[in-house]
């Protein structure tokens, strides 16, 4: 991790930059309040004097940020606060201006980002098939030994992944918040239902929302089960690599790990299962034929290697926020609204029971026999 304090001659250089054959004449630290009365602020701000050649002195306030629970733990929320500063100072009228905007580099350089658009990221390329393909053919042909053998893979990984425990509150009440509250939680999801969607109206999904922020309180006080988590372990983020040699067909590559790698273990065993009985709506015989086996066989292995039952206990919440993203029209604009209304009663259903059965899964099929 690079410093947040830059050195000296780094400022130097910023001031030099921004007035051209300044110098710097004096730094200071700046509190939160002169006063006294305000005790904590979320900055960590410095006034530099910069002298110019001629004898003027110009000032201009560096800061950087201080890691806290007000959504600041984490690297990049502390770089949305920058560049949010950056783009929007320049819109008020008698407000100071964002002189430039960056990041202190490994070595105390500073790197400016005030030219910068978009960003971006580069990753490795992983060889191999989605596991959703697999789904959609096991929902077609049913499951056979490896589909068996991947789904168990996918478990022990997992059982393996989150027996390393984690202490850290605030990391706990921001994984618990940000199930609701995030763009991409609970709330997000909703707001990007259209009003008129059918078998997802507005009251439905106000009071799946309500429902949620009761489960939230009961969640928040359990930072005992903070683990390390993929985050967004969904079918469409692990790439299987096919049998050959030195493979067996069952070793994968996950893609985008999300939601600062740290929550409670129920959000990857639910974004992994709730898609076996996903991806079998909308296929009659498909449940029976092989995606119940998987999903029973998941959570059946899931619980007997990881020996944590309270995860029924903590699930609820979990399956709605999954089942709002793969019942939203946005994500999955051709499902039908039967499957949708399945989908929500599920989520629904689990809420008012306090946990998760795995059985009432059946449920959703008890009209092909199932």
């Amino acid at each position: 991790m690079a410093p947040t304090i830059p050195r000296a001659e780094a400022l130097g250089a910023l001031a030099a930059a921004l007035f051209p054959g300044g110098a710097v004449a004096s730094i200071e630290p700046l509190g939160p309040d002169a006063g006294g009365d305000k005790a904590v602020g979320y900055g960590r701000p410095l006034r530099v004097t910069v002298r110019l050649p001629g004898g003027e002195e110009r000032r201009f306030v560096f800061r950087t940020q201080a890691p806290n629970e007000f959504g600041h733990d984490r690297r990049a929320d502390r770089a949305e606060g920058a560049l949010l500063a950056y783009d929007l100072f320049g819109r008020f009228p008698r407000h100071v201006r964002a002189l430039d905007v960056g990041a202190v580099a490994a070595d105390g350089r500073l790197v400016s980002l005030g030219g910068a658009g978009e960003f971006w990221l580069a990753t490795g390329w992983a060889d191999g098939t989605l596991y959703a393909d697999d789904l959609r053919r096991v929902a077609a042909q049913g499951a056979g030994p490896l589909d068996r053998a991947r789904a168990d893979a996918l478990v022990d990984y997992l059982v393996r992944l989150h027996a390393e425990k984690l202490e850290d509150p605030v990391a706990w009440r921001r994984a618990v918040r940000d199930l609701l509250g995030h763009g991409e939680g609970i709330f997000g999801l909703v707001d990007a239902y259209p009003p008129d969607v059918p078998a997802a109206p507005p009251a439905r999904l106000r009071a799946l929302e309500e429902r949620c922020l009761a489960a939230r309180w009961a969640l928040r006080a359990r930072a005992g089960r903070l683990a390390r988590t993929h985050g967004d372990f969904h079918p469409f983020n692990v790439v299987f690599r096919p049998p050959g040699p030195g493979e067996d067909g069952t070793g994968f590559t996950l893609l985008d790990a999300s939601r600062g790698g740290a929550g409670d273990p129920a959000d990857d065993v639910v974004a992994l299962t709730v898609n076996y009985p996903f991806f079998a709506l909308g296929h009659p015989g498909a449940w029976a034929g092989g995606l119940r086996d998987l999903w029973r066989r998941a959570w059946e292995r899931y619980l007997a290697g990881s020996g944590d039952r309270a995860v029924l206990e903590t699930a609820p919440a979990y399956l709605a926020w999954r089942a709002l993203v793969l019942a939203c029209p946005r994500f999955y604009p051709h499902l039908p609204a039967p499957a949708r209304d399945r989908l929500l009663g599920l989520a629904e259903r689990t809420l008012d029971a306090g946990r998760l059965e795995p059985g009432e899964a059946d449920a959703l099929f008890a009209a092909e026999g199932a």
